[in-house]
């Protein structure tokens, strides 16, 4: 016999479903995956606005007269 099929013997009607990460946490598998993913892609997109912030502060602002740099 298989694995999958000792498997889905042994465990009946929860076969298929998520499991949780742990036993005292309500947090499946799946979700787990899709936070990191979440995060992951707010993380870049928070450099990507960092850098252009700097380069705006650092570059255009003082061409504009935004404010000068001390000399």
């Amino acid at each position: 016999m298989g694995e999958a099929k000792r498997r889905k013997e042994q465990l009946g009607e929860e076969y298929g479903k998520d499991q949780p990460i742990l036993p005292m946490l309500p947090i499946t598998k799946k979700q787990s995956e899709q936070f990191v993913r979440w995060t992951t892609q707010a993380t870049w997109i928070a450099i990507i606005l960092t850098i252009g912030f700097w380069i705006t502060l650092r570059f255009v602002g003082p061409g504009l007269g935004w404010w000068e740099l001390a000399d």
